[in-house]
């Protein structure tokens, strides 16, 4: 008798909400980054849907976000996985204000990574420029110190092990490229006043051979600690282009008026 219980796909979220309502959903993850090496990463993919009135006007709540996964609870994706995460327009656009990098992604996706764009998701793409601040620059050195201590070994959260990376190349490489890329980032953001994707050839190709294990990791952490000095040194002498934080009158009046268009008010 074969007693293997077959995993089942993790699901939270009401679909019938979600996936008619969608108005933007990119890749994300090493994909939208050009980062991706075949038969290494997942498939990532987020977006953003309306609610309907009676869940953003009544009093009832209601979860407010979608998420779909190809391996069961508690397991980490591999190769051919995929995770979709949709948010509620409301939860999506508090996430982009504070500059999460990851959330940031669908804004600035190049269009061969669009999974599916409506006119209002054209609309939300249009206003990627308004949430780019100071604030976001922070937080993408924010991330970039935590993948940087789990690329040493330092951070005491429970975070996924990689123990066939480290047996390869004695460390975790994919900590250290994502590291390395969010440092980039945040400089590009901080200097620029703009977030490229994919990355520029020259920073994606650095991350790469990151990624691939051709840079001893004491390299990485000191290419890291340069960056970040760079966009800190920005910061704190006035010369980063961007303001303090989001324009938040303006997405908040687009808001408004995308859910009324939307519900057909």
């Amino acid at each position: 008798m074969n007693n293997q219980v077959t995993p089942v796909n993790v699901e939270y979220g009401d679909p019938s909400i979600a996936l008619p309502n969608e108005i933007l959903r990119s890749v994300v993850g090493s994909g939208v980054h050009g980062i991706a090496i075949a038969g290494t990463d997942d498939h990532d993919e987020m977006g953003v849907y309306i609610e309907p009135p009676e869940y953003v006007l009544g009093v009832r709540k209601h979860r407010d976000d979608y998420i779909w996964r190809t391996q069961p609870e508690g397991a980490r994706s591999g190769p051919g996985d995929t995770d979709l995460v949709l948010y509620s327009l409301a939860k999506y656009l508090r996430l982009a204000i504070k500059g999460n990098p990851t959330v940031m992604l669908p804004l600035f996706a190049p269009e061969e990574s669009l999974v599916k764009v409506t006119p209002l998701g054209e609309e939300l793409r249009a206003l990627r420029s308004s949430f780019l601040s100071r604030q976001a620059v922070e937080r993408f050195l924010g991330y970039m110190h935590s993948q940087h201590e789990r690329m040493l070994g330092q951070s005491k959260r429970n975070v996924p092990n990689r123990p066939e990376l480290i047996a390869k190349h004695g460390w975790d490489v994919k900590y250290g490229s994502h590291a390395l890329r969010l440092a980039h980032q945040g400089y590009e953001i901080a200097s620029a006043g703009r977030l490229t994707l994919p990355m520029p050839d020259v920073e994606r190709e650095r991350v790469l051979a990151v990624k691939r294990g051709e840079v001893p990791r004491d390299e990485v952490s000191a290419e890291i600690g340069r960056l970040e000095a760079a966009v800190r040194d920005l910061l704190d002498s006035g010369r980063c282009p961007l303001p303090a934080g989001a324009d938040v009158e303006a997405i908040s009046a687009w808001a408004i008026s995308a859910q009324r268009r939307h519900w057909g008010w």
